[in-house]
């Protein structure tokens, strides 16, 4: 089921109510309530800043689900002045439905984007076909091209070079070893700038740099949908206040609504027997003692439907207004103890809350509550 339905009012709403819950925290480097600038990133965007000078392009990777923030506003002026290609990562996270508007508003823009997969070779190879094309003109005269790879952190930047890096050596076996991109789950983990060659005749590099976030983020919203896509570490901002917006979020829109009508045979609690095996990798998922003859999978796929459950019966039973911040804010303390009967998380645990949004949150990135596209797309003036 596609998740992404969004409007103005649902977002206003959002943000008030954890505004009102969490307080104005702030986002930004000087310590304060957050800090969540590390000292690399500084030395980062200087370098990166400094090599924008003599790259030939640049591919800047966004997260799908939050292809406007997750842009690096403070890189904005020196990108608009390059050759750019906007490669939107993680689109099996986003929904199909709301990422074509996406791919128009762009469009409309004259912005050269292209939702990919960085680990589908054919995603990846669409991508390298735009950059040729945007290269060509270059190609003629110049023996050398330099392509940077740019992004905030944990968009897939390492992910994408990979893939590059292995589409590369079939096309051009003879060349020196290369070593591969670090991919990590957490954000920050390329705290480098390495290039790699990825073509001859004309030598074409790629730079992989560090993800590196702006100095401060003046609104809320926009850093917690930065920390609920993991481009912010959770113990910086908090599991808990990431899933307290989550929660917000899918209230106000009406999600758990509309997991009634996508999938009425399992939210009736009707087992579901996958037609075939796939490795989630959720490990955070897995229980400790696990009932007997019950595959991993079929375990997840059962922690999501009971997930679902408690959201849609939650909301639907909910007599007050979720755009009433406090309204909301009582819907989303009875959601997480729903949330942990069904997490099957023990009613003592001192740590329950952070127990539930840590596995909550794992369903939400690796997509088991959906496609998702958390940033609303911006109004295209049509006017002549």
């Amino acid at each position: 089921m596609a998740i992404g339905r969004s409007s103005s009012s649902s977002s206003s709403a959002a943000k008030a109510a954890v505004k009102k819950a969490l307080g104005e925290m702030g986002f930004n480097s000087s310590g304060g309530a957050i800090n969540w600038f590390p000292g690399h990133m500084a030395a980062a965007t200087r370098a990166i800043r400094d090599r924008l000078k003599v790259s030939d392009l640049v591919i800047e990777v966004r997260d799908s689900r939050i292809p406007l923030s997750s842009v690096n506003a403070d890189l904005q002026p020196h990108l608009s002045k390059k050759r750019r290609v906007i490669a939107l990562t993680k689109k099996d996270l986003a929904n199909p439905n709301v990422m074509h508007k996406w791919t128009h508003y762009f469009d409309s823009r004259n912005q050269d984007c292209l939702p990919i997969n960085a680990h589908s070779k054919s995603s990846v190879k669409k991508l390298l076909d735009l950059v040729e094309v945007k290269l060509k003109e270059v190609i003629s005269r110049e023996p050398t091209l330099l392509v940077m790879v740019v992004g905030v952190p944990n968009v897939g930047k390492s992910a994408l070079i990979n893939s590059i890096h292995r589409i590369a050596s079939s096309r051009f076996p003879v060349q020196e070893k290369i070593k591969r991109a670090t991919v990590g789950p957490l954000p920050g983990v390329t705290q480098d700038i390495a290039g790699f060659k990825i073509a001859h005749h004309p030598s074409i590099y790629v730079l992989d740099t560090p993800g590196v976030l702006v100095p401060s983020i003046p609104d809320i919203e926009t850093g917690l949908k930065l920390a609920l896509a993991g481009s912010v570490k959770d113990s910086v901002v908090g599991e808990e206040r990431i899933a307290q917006y989550l929660l917000a979020v899918l209230n106000t829109r009406g999600t758990p609504l509309h997991w009634k009508h996508s999938n009425n045979r399992r939210m009736e609690g009707i087992r579901y027997e996958p037609e075939e095996k796939h490795d989630y990798n959720l490990k955070d998922l897995r229980p400790k003692k696990k009932p007997p003859n019950v595959s991993d999978v079929l375990y997840i796929e059962d922690m999501v439907t009971e997930v679902q459950r408690a959201l849609y019966f939650s909301l639907s039973e909910f007599d007050g207004d979720v755009e009433n911040e406090n309204d909301l804010e009582c819907l989303i303390e009875q959601q997480f103890e729903a949330l942990q009967k069904a997490l099957r998380i023990p009613h003592k645990a001192s740590e329950a809350h952070i127990m539930v949004s840590k596995k909550f949150l794992t369903l939400f990135r690796t997509g088991k509550l959906g496609p998702f596209i958390l940033d609303d797309v911006p109004a295209v003036n049509t006017a002549s």
